[in-house]
């Protein structure tokens, strides 16, 4: 898929959208919001899984897997399916390698960004859903870079509650030992080294990533993606893309923004140079969360057997 799939309602800095007086000032945090489109009266449920299935391969494969398939459809799909770590049995957990996914493709396709880390293959511990970040990006412009530690999550509602817990998985993920920890990763592994960028560049970033050097050098590179996949009652209610259901996902998305950013700042205070961060909140509603995780489980399934 050569582009972004889905329409953008929202897409701009959180001070140009919010109505909350506290975040007008805040530039350095973005609100983007998506939505899929109808047909015969559904949401489009196979151009969900279409997109999902056209990234995976990038997303559960080493760049040097990606490499050796000589058949970069059927047998990328087979073999991404080995990788994938169906494990989790909450309802909470369920679906994280979906979100996963959705992230690395809109990283792809919205923000330009190349692959550093598939997380999905180097998370060899299966029971560690919580380990890094879900998404590791290198944004090339001209002969500079930014970081991206994504945060990927599906859930059946975005309520108060769950924003909340998100908040302190994002906050957690940016104390200086984890970010480290993340630099590390990157520089460890020889995807780096496959990146199609100039020479000089690369090593500037390996540079840049060097333990020795302090991680403040660092921050105003560093952006963090925050995915939120949710069930929507508004989105299982529609029967196409009209205006008022267009508005109405807009009014919704900008409160939760707003909600979601008033919590963060207030845990912020742990974290040195928090002003130097980039963050951009990402909402895409789907009707049922279930259907769409169990179609995608049968899927893997599938291309599981044909190995």
């Amino acid at each position: 898929m050569a582009g972004l799939a889905f329409e953008i309602l929202v897409d701009d800095t959180l001070a140009e959208v919010t109505s909350v007086s506290q975040l007008t000032s805040l530039v350095n945090k973005h609100v983007l919001s998506l939505i899929n489109d109808f047909e015969d009266a559904e949401w489009r449920y196979p151009k969900f899984q279409s997109y999902l299935w056209d990234n995976i391969a990038q997303t559960a494969l080493s760049e040097k897997e990606r490499s050796a398939l000589i058949d970069q459809s059927h047998s990328s799909l087979i073999a991404a399916a080995q990788n994938l770590r169906l494990t989790d049995n909450d309802e909470i957990g369920q679906g994280s390698e979906i979100a996963e996914v959705f992230l690395y493709g809109l990283m792809r396709h919205r923000f330009g960004a190349l692959p550093v880390v598939p997380k999905i293959f180097y998370k060899q511990n299966v029971q560690d859903n919580a380990k890094g970040a879900d998404s590791v990006h290198i944004v090339v412009d001209g002969d500079d870079f930014t970081l991206w530690f994504g945060e990927a999550k599906f859930y059946n509602s975005i309520a108060d509650a769950r924003l909340e817990s998100v908040v302190t998985s994002v906050i957690n993920s940016l104390s200086t030992d984890k970010l480290k920890k993340e630099n590390a990763i990157i520089t460890s592994v020889s995807d780096l080294d496959g990146l199609p960028i100039a020479a000089d560049l690369r090593t500037r970033i390996k540079a840049a990533l060097d333990n020795r050097e302090s991680i403040d050098n660092l921050k105003s590179r560093i952006h963090i993606p925050i995915l939120l996949l949710h069930e929507c009652s508004t989105t299982s209610g529609a029967k196409g893309l009209t205006d008022t259901y267009k508005a109405e996902i807009v009014t919704f998305h900008k409160h939760r923004a707003d909600e979601y950013f008033l919590r963060q700042i207030v845990k912020s205070g742990p974290i040195h140079k928090y002003e130097d961060l980039h963050f951009h909140i990402i909402l895409f509603p789907v009707p049922s969360k279930k259907k769409i995780v169990d179609a995608f489980v049968q899927a893997v399934a599938f291309f599981k057997r044909q190995k």
